[in-house]
């Protein structure tokens, strides 16, 4: 599973290199999080098409999902997901099984936070309700945990430990260090990271960002567009039980055909 895609560079990265990464890191399954994937900022029936065509097999998003008024039309597609905890009568769908290269089912579970976040059901309760019939399909669970705070994707963790294969945190762009095997057998992760420019301010143009910063005043935040990268981990699960067996971090650097 990759971090969020930041509008051109990370799509570009992708489609260049998606599938050999598959290859190079044995990838039976790969999911990404496309959230900012379109201009930076939410996600469009066509940068959702380049991802899948590029060997991503679900796309997870978050609460900048809408921002583009096509997204509906985008979350047509079972492989494209929203948060889960969005209000009924939400478009699109908060979870999704999908077959692995290997013909085992993975089933991809959407949640968004509510600390320091737009105010949403609670993500603790949409998880229960559905747990049972996701386990019923798949013992292989991935959830993307799309939020700001911390404390509240390592209780996520915490909650669902030894009910799901992995809980990784999206969002705040930044890889963190612990990735790690829970005691029931789950792996976690607070943020896997940005798949875009990492010469930037979490994916933006450096220059636009200090002037808000320090001047309080708006300012376009364009897409970055050097130093791409991908940030991740890959994570072994047992098909049978959907235990975690291993998670590492990930990161490869974009190298342009010359």
């Amino acid at each position: 599973m990759i971090g969020d895609i930041v509008g051109r560079p990370g799509r570009t990265m992708l489609k260049a290199q998606g599938k050999r990464i598959r290859e190079e890191y044995g990838v039976d399954f790969f999911i990404a999080n496309a959230e900012n994937s379109a201009g930076g900022s939410g996600i469009t029936p066509e940068t959702a098409g380049e991802l899948l065509e590029a060997g991503i097999d679900v796309l997870t998003t978050g609460d900048h999902v809408f921002k583009q008024k096509t997204a509906i039309k985008a979350l047509e597609n079972r492989r494209v997901i929203r948060p889960l905890n969005y209000p009924p009568g939400t478009p699109g769908t908060g979870w999704t099984v999908i077959p692995a290269r290997n013909g085992v089912p993975v089933a991809v579970v959407n949640l968004a936070g509510r600390v320091f976040m737009n105010p949403l059901d609670c993500p603790f309760r949409a998880a229960e309700e559905i747990l049972e019939d996701v386990r019923a399909t798949t013992p292989v669970i991935v959830v993307d945990m799309h939020a700001e705070a911390t404390s509240e994707k390592i209780a996520m963790g915490w909650f669902l430990n030894g009910r799901v294969s992995a809980v990784c945190g999206t969002h705040t762009h930044v890889q963190t260090a612990d990735a790690r095997i829970l005691s029931n057998g789950t792996a976690y992760i607070t943020d896997v990271g940005m798949t875009g420019a990492h010469e930037s301010v979490l994916g933006r143009e450096i220059e636009p960002v200090l002037a808000h910063f320090r001047t309080g005043m708006p300012h376009r935040f364009a897409v970055a567009g050097k130093d791409v990268r991908m940030m991740g981990v890959c994570i072994d699960i047992d098909e049978k039980t959907g235990t975690a067996l291993a998670i590492k971090l990930v990161q490869h650097q974009f190298e342009p055909e010359t």
